[in-house]
C-alpha cells in the first residue's frame, strides 16, 4: 500500500512540474538565505572570540582597589564601630602599586597551571602629532618580551621588527589605523604630547595590525616611557595583563585574584560584554527569521497541494470508492508536502554551500563590528545546515496537513455525481 501511495504522490508532484519547481525554488532560496545568514553571524562571533582570545589579555588586573564590605551600624547584634578618616582628599589615578609582588604571586606554583603569561602595562591618553596631523590615541607602555607572550605582537607586525624596537630609545609600535590616519611610516618621528602638556619625540620601530579595531588604534612604547608620560614611579603601573590556560572559564580565577590582590580583575567576557550581548541578540533575531521564512515556505507548499486536491477531487473520490481510507488520503498529501519540502531544503543546502564558500573567498577588507577582516568570517558548522533543513521540512509537512484534511472529507458519491453534471 505504501508503494502505491508513493507512486501516486510522485505522479501528483510531477503532474504540475512548473508549479512544483517554483515552490521548491522558493523553499530552496529561503533555506539558502537562512543557512548563509546563520553562518555569517555565527562566524563573526567565532572570529571575534578567537581573535580576542589570541591577541588580547584574558584577564586584566586593573589599578582599582576593591571597596571593603561596609559595616552595618544598625545591626543590634554585637558591638561594632565605624570610623571615617581623611574624608576629604584629592582624586588619585587608578594604579597598581608594587606590581612586582603581584607578578611573583601569579608566577608562583599555586598558579602555574592556570596562568601562562603576565605583562604589566601603563595606559595614557596622549596626542600624537606628525607634521600637520594630530590625533588623540591611547599609549600603552609595556615590557615587550612579556607583551609578546600576551598579544603575539611580533607576528602581527606589518613592518619593522621587535629587535629594532628593543634597540631604539623611545621606540614606538604604531597601530595600523593610527599610522594610516597620521600618514606614518617606519622610522618616522612622532611627537607625543601627554595630558599635562609635556611633549616627547618617539621613533616608529614598527607598525602592527591585529584585526581588533580598539587595539589597532593604540601606540605601544616601553614600560619606562609609559611611566614617564603618565608620571608614575618605577614601582607603579596602570594594570597587569594575564593569559590563562582556560580562557572560556576564567571567572573563578578572576575572583580568586581579586581576593588575593585586592584589585579589580576583569575578564575578557566582562570587558566585551556589550559586543557579546549584541551577537546574542542578532542570533535570536536570525532564529526568529528561520521560523518566519519557514512559515512562508509552508504556505507555498500548502498552495500547491490545495490546487492538487481541487484538481484531483474526482481521482480522490475514485480512490476512496476503491477502499482507500481517509487516513491514507491524509498520509498521501502530507507525504507530498514532505517530498516538496525535502527536495527544496536539500537544494537550498547545496546552494548555501556555494554562497558560504563564495563569501568566505572574497578578499575584500571590511570592518565587521569590532574587527577588521579580509573577507567574511563564515562558519561551516554542519548543525546549521541540519537545523534549517529539518525545520523547513517539518513546516512544509505540517502545512500539507491543511489540504490533506479537505481531501479526507470528500464524499465519493457527491464528488462523482457533481462531476457527471
Amino acid at each position: 500500500m505504501f508503494r502505491t501511495l508513493f507512486d501516486i504522490a510522485v505522479r501528483h508532484i510531477l503532474g504540475r512540474k512548473r508549479q512544483t519547481l517554483t515552490t521548491m525554488l522558493a523553499v530552496s532560496v529561503s533555506t539558502m538565505v537562512l543557512i548563509t545568514t546563520i553562518s555569517l553571524t555565527r562566524g563573526l562571533l567565532d572570529s571575534f572570540t578567537e581573535t580576542i582570545i589570541d591577541a588580547a589579555p584574558h584577564i586584566r588586573i586593573k589599578g582599582e582597589k576593591i571597596d571593603p564590605v561596609p559595616t552595618n551600624l544598625f545591626d543590634a547584634a554585637g558591638s561594632k564601630r565605624a570610623f571615617v578618616a581623611d574624608n576629604i582628599g584629592r582624586d588619585e589615578s587608578d594604579e597598581v602599586r608594587n606590581y612586582g609582588r603581584i607578578l611573583e604571586i601569579v608566577s608562583s606554583p599555586a598558579f602555574s597551571g592556570k596562568i601562562t603569561a603576565a605583562s604589566p602595562f601603563v595606559e595614557s591618553q596622549i596626542m600624537a602629532v606628525k607634521g600637520n596631523r594630530n590625533q588623540p590615541v591611547l599609549l600603552r607602555g609595556v615590557e615587550i618580551d612579556r607583551e609578546e607572550r600576551i598579544s603575539h605582537i611580533g607576528r602581527n607586525l606589518v613592518s619593522g621588527d621587535l629587535v629594532l624596537f628593543r634597540k631604539t630609545p623611545d621606540a614606538l609600535l604604531v597601530g595600523r589605523s593610527v599610522a594610516t590616519d597620521l600618514g606614518v611610516e617606519l622610522n618616522d618621528q612622532i611627537t607625543i604630547i601627554s595630558s599635562d602638556g609635556r611633549s616627547r619625540q618617539g621613533k616608529v620601530a614598527g607598525i602592527f595590525f591585529t584585526g581588533i579595531n580598539a587595539v589597532d588604534n593604540t601606540i605601544l612604547s616601553s614600560l619606562k616611557l609609559g611611566q614617564i608620560v603618565e608620571g608614575l614611579p618605577p614601582n607603579k603601573v596602570t594594570g597587569i595583563s594575564l593569559k590563562v590556560a582556560d580562557p572560556l572559564d576564567d571567572a573563578p580565577l578572576a575572583d580568586e585574584l581579586e581576593r588575593i590582590t585586592g584589585y579589580r580583575c576583569m575578564t575578557w567576557q566582562e570587558e566585551n560584554e556589550s559586543v557579546l550581548v549584541l551577537f546574542k541578540r542578532i542570533g535570536s533575531i536570525v532564529l526568529s527569521l528561520v521560523g518566519f521564512v519557514g512559515v512562508v515556505s509552508g504556505f507555498g507548499v500548502a498552495n500547491i497541494l490545495v490546487t492538487t486536491v481541487f484538481e484531483k477531487s474526482r481521482d480522490i473520490a475514485i480512490m476512496k470508492s476503491f477502499g482507500f481510507s481517509s487516513a491514507q488520503m491524509v498520509g498521501l498529501f502530507v507525504f507530498e508536502g514532505f517530498l516538496v519540502g525535502l527536495g527544496g531544503a536539500l537544494a537550498g543546502g547545496l546552494m548555501a554551500t556555494g554562497s558560504i564558500g563564495f563569501l568566505a573567498s572574497l578578499q575584500i577588507e571590511s570592518s565587521q563590528g569590532p574587527l577588521t577582516k579580509s573577507g567574511f568570517s563564515m562558519s561551516w558548522n554542519p548543525w546549521y545546515f541540519f537545523f534549517v533543513i529539518v525545520v523547513t521540512v517539518i513546516i512544509s509537512t505540517i502545512a500539507a496537513a491543511i489540504p490533506s484534511l479537505r481531501a479526507a472529507r470528500l464524499e465519493p458519491v457527491t464528488v462523482l455525481r457533481e462531476s457527471n453534471l
